[in-house]
C-alpha cells in the first residue's frame, strides 16, 4: 500500500471537513462489501469470493485506496478494518455464501491481539460460517517490520484453520522471503504480472516458474486482474489453476453466474490443452506454434524495419510479403551485421528492404507436422538455422515459427510421451485418460465416451502367447486410431481395454462403431491357424484351471454421454455392469446409451440402451 503524501492531504482548506467525512463514514459504518468471484481455470466453477470495500457513492473516500490512506493518517486503519471485515462477513451471510470467503488483511492488524475478537467461533457460527472458509489476504507491497514474530501470528491462525493467502505476489521486492516463511494455502500473482502477459514471454516465464513452484508446494495459485480474453487463455495454458479479474466478473454487490462466454472459453482452452498435451509431435501440424507476426512491405526503407526493431525487444525479423505472399525475410542479426561498420547505416539506411532481404529461407505449409518441420531447419546451414520459420496457407503469409519455440515444444512433447503414453500403443495411459474423463464429467462438457474391451484375450494369450497377444493389442490400437478422428480422445487403459471421448455428438456413433466391428472382425482371423479358423473356437484353460472351448477374438464395446455422470466412480459402475451385459452377446457387440435419456441420478441405474453386433460370417483360406 503506498504511503499518502501527509502535506498534500494537508494542504487543503477542507482538511477538517474531509476529516469529518471520514469519522462520519466510521461512527455510521458508512461501508459496503461488494464480491468478486474467484472461479477454477479449468472448469469455470466458483472456487470463492473476494470481499472488497467501498466506501459512499461519488465521495472522495468511494474507493479503499482512499479511505485506508486516511485511516493510516488518523491512526483509524484497526477502526475501518474491523468494520469491512464485520461487513464482509455479513454480506456473506445475507447472500448464503458457502464457498471461500477472501478478506484483505494489513499485515500489522494482523498482528495485533484484538484482531480475532471479530471472528470468535460463536460469532461465526452464527452467521453460518465456519474459519476453514476464511482466507485472510496478507498484502505483499506492505512490509512486515518483524518477520519472525508475525510468522508465529500467522501460525497461530493456521492452528486454528485459518487458510492464509499472499496478495499481489510479484509487486513488493521481498515476495520470495515471505512466502518461504508463512508457507501459505494461497499465492494471489499481482495483476501486473498478469496485464498483456499474453505477448510477453518473461512474464510468462515467470508465472510458469510460479505454477511448477506450487505444483511442488502444495499451494494454489490465483491469477487476479484478467481483463481480457488472450490473458485468461495464456493463464490456462500455463497451467494457473484460478483466476479473478473484470474479464471474468465485475465486483458486484449480489452473486451472479458466470458468463456463459467466458465458460465456454475456458472449457474449450483446456478441450485443446488436454488434447494437445498427449498428442504425438507426428500429429501436431506447426500451425499449433505459429505466431501472426507482422509482416512488412518490400519498398519499406532500412532505417524504418530497423526502428521497429528497435522498438520491440522481442522481434527475431520480418517477413516480407508482396500480394499477402512471402518474398524473402530480415531476420535481427542479418540487418544489425548488414548496417554495422563505418558506412553500414549511411549506405543502406535508405534503400529498400528488398535489396538486403534473404531470398531463401525456410518456409512450410501450416499442416506440415512439428517433427517434419523440426528436421527440416536443422538441416539448414549453420549460419540459418536459428532464423525464424515462415509459415504459410494455401500460399499466403500465415506466420512464424522461432527455434526456441519448436526445440521447447519438441521437449515438452517427447518428456510427455515418454511419461504417459503406453509403450505398446503409444496411446495416451490412465493419467491423461482420467484427465480427459475428469474434464468432461466434472466440466459438463458433453461428449461419447466409448469402452472397448476385446473378448476371450486371456485365452487367445494364453494358446498364442505374449509376443502375439501383443500383435493383436497393436493391431487393435491401429484400427481405432484409424476410425477415431485426431480431434478426438482416445486413450489406452492396459492389456486390452481403450477409451475413446468423441467431442462431435450429432455424428452417427452407431455407424461408426458398425464400421469397426465389421473390419475387426474381418482382419482378425489373420491372427489364427488354419485349424483353429476352421474350428471357430480354441482350446484352453479358464480360470479355473479347466479345459474349455473359447470363440475366436471379438470385443465389446460400451457408449455413454458424459452427461450423465458426476463423477468417475458413476461412470466407471455403469461401464461395469453394461460391459457385463455386453459380453454375453454373441460376437463383437456394441451396447448403445440412448442419449436422449434424462441423466442418471444414482449410479444403480443403468441407462436405456440397445445392443447392436455384426452376425456376418468371416471365413480365410490362409495359413497363419
Amino acid at each position: 500500500m503506498t504511503e499518502p503524501d501527509n502535506d498534500n492531504l494537508l494542504d487543503s482548506n477542507t482538511s477538517d471537513i474531509i476529516r469529518d467525512d471520514f469519522f462520519s463514514i466510521i461512527n455510521t459504518r458508512q461501508i459496503k462489501t461488494v464480491l468478486q468471484p474467484i472461479i477454477s481455470l479449468r472448469d469455470g466453477g466458483i472456487y470463492g469470493f473476494e470481499a472488497l470495500s467501498r466506501g459512499p457513492e461519488d465521495s472522495l473516500f468511494q474507493y479503499p485506496s482512499t479511505l485506508f490512506e486516511y485511516a493510516d493518517l488518523y491512526n483509524s486503519t484497526w477502526d475501518l478494518e474491523l468494520i469491512c471485515r464485520i461487513k464482509a462477513i455479513e454480506k456473506a451471510k445475507q447472500l448464503q455464501i458457502s464457498t471461500k470467503l477472501f478478506i484483505n488483511v494489513s499485515p500489522k492488524i494482523m498482528q495485533d491481539p484484538k484482531f480475532l475478537k471479530g471472528l470468535t467461533k460463536e460469532y461465526l457460527d452464527s452467521m453460518s460460517l465456519n474459519s476453514e472458509n476464511i482466507i485472510f489476504e496478507i498484502t505483499e507491497r506492505e512490509a512486515v517490520n518483524n518477520i519472525s514474530d508475525f510468522t508465529k501470528t500467522v501460525q497461530n491462525y493456521k492452528n486454528q484453520n485459518y487458510m492464509i493467502a499472499i496478495d499481489d505476489a510479484g509487486a513488493g521486492y521481498s515476495g520470495l522471503n515471505l512466502i518461504s516463511d508463512l508457507k501459505p494455502h494461497f499465492i494471489k500473482l499481482d495483476m501486473n504480472l498478469i496485464r498483456n502477459i499474453h505477448i510477453d514471454v518473461t512474464k510468462q516465464s515467470l508465472v510458469k516458474s510460479m505454477c511448477e513452484f506450487c505444483s511442488l508446494s502444495n499451494t494454489l495459485l490465483i491469477a487476479e486482474g484478467i481483463e481480457v480474453e488472450e490473458e485468461l487463455i495464456k493463464l490456462i495454458e500455463l497451467g494457473v489453476q484460478y483466476g479473478q479479474g473484470y474479464y471474468i466478473q465485475r465486483p458486484s454487490a449480489d452473486v451472479h453466474s458466470l458468463d456463459s462466454h467466458v465458460n465456454d472459453v475456458i472449457k474449450e482452452t483446456n478441450r485443446k490443452k488436454n488434447h494437445f498435451y498427449w498428442m504425438k509431435l507426428s500429429d501436431i501440424y506447426i500451425e499449433k506454434l505459429s505466431k501472426p507476426v507482422m509482416s512488412i512491405s518490400p519498398n519499406m526503407p532500412v532505417k524504418q524495419v530497423l526502428g521497429l526493431m528497435k522498438s520491440d525487444a522481442l522481434c527475431h525479423g520480418f517477413c516480407v510479403t508482396e500480394n499477402d505472399q512471402v518474398i524473402g525475410v530480415i531476420t535481427k542479426n542479418e540487418l544489425y551485421k548488414t548496417i554495422s561498420g563505418l558506412y553500414g547505416y549511411n549506405l543502406y539506411g535508405s534503400k529498400p528492404i528488398s535489396s538486403i532481404m534473404d531470398t531463401e529461407f525456410l518456409t512450410v505449409d501450416h499442416q506440415t507436422t512439428i517433427s517434419i518441420v523440426s528436421k527440416i531447419a536443422m538441416q539448414r546451414d549453420f549460419n540459418k538455422i536459428y532464423d525464424f520459420i515462415t509459415v504459410t496457407k494455401d500460399g499466403h503469409y500465415y506466420g512464424v515459427v522461432t527455434v526456441k519455440d519448436l526445440l521447447e515444444k519438441t521437449i515438452e512433447m517427447e518428456v510427455t510421451n515418454a511419461k504417459h503414453l503406453n509403450p505398446l500403443s503409444e496411446l495416451p495411459g490412465n493419467v491423461l485418460i482420467e484427465k480427459e474423463l475428469q474434464a468432461h464429467i466434472l466440466g459438463d462438457i458433453q461428449s461419447h465416451i466409448i469402452y472397448f474391451d476385446l473378448d476371450n484375450f486371456k485365452a487367445y494369450n494364453d494358446v498364442y502367447g505374449f509376443e502375439n497377444g501383443d500383435r493383436v493389442i497393436k493391431f487393435f490400437s491401429e484400427l481405432l486410431k484409424t476410425h477415431i478422428d485426431k480431434d478426438d480422445f482416445l486413450g489406452h487403459i492396459g492389456g486390452d481395454d481403450f477409451i475413446a471421448v468423441i467431442h462431435d455428438t450429432t455424428i452417427d456413433l452407431k455407424k461408426k462403431i458398425s464400421v469397426i466391428i465389421t473390419e475387426f472382425d474381418q482382419k482378425i482371423i489373420y491372427f489364427y491357424n488354419q485349424n483353429d479358423i476352421n474350428k471357430g473356437y480354441i482350446t484352453a484353460k479358464n480360470r479355473h484351471g479347466i479345459e474349455e472351448s473359447f470363440p475366436l477374438l471379438t470385443f465389446s464395446a460400451v457408449c455413454v454421454d458424459s452427461t450423465h455422470y458426476h463423477s468417475l466412480y458413476m461412470l466407471s459402475e455403469d461401464i461395469g455392469r453394461l460391459k457385463k451385459e455386453c459380453k454375453q452377446e454373441i460376437g463383437s457387440c456394441c451396447c448403445l446409451v440412448n442419449l436422449n435419456q434424462t441423466p442418471q441420478s444414482s449410479s444403480t441405474s443403468i441407462p436405456l440402451k440397445e445392443f447392436f453386433f455384426n452376425q456376418t460370417k468371416v471365413s480365410c483360406d490362409c495359413e497363419n
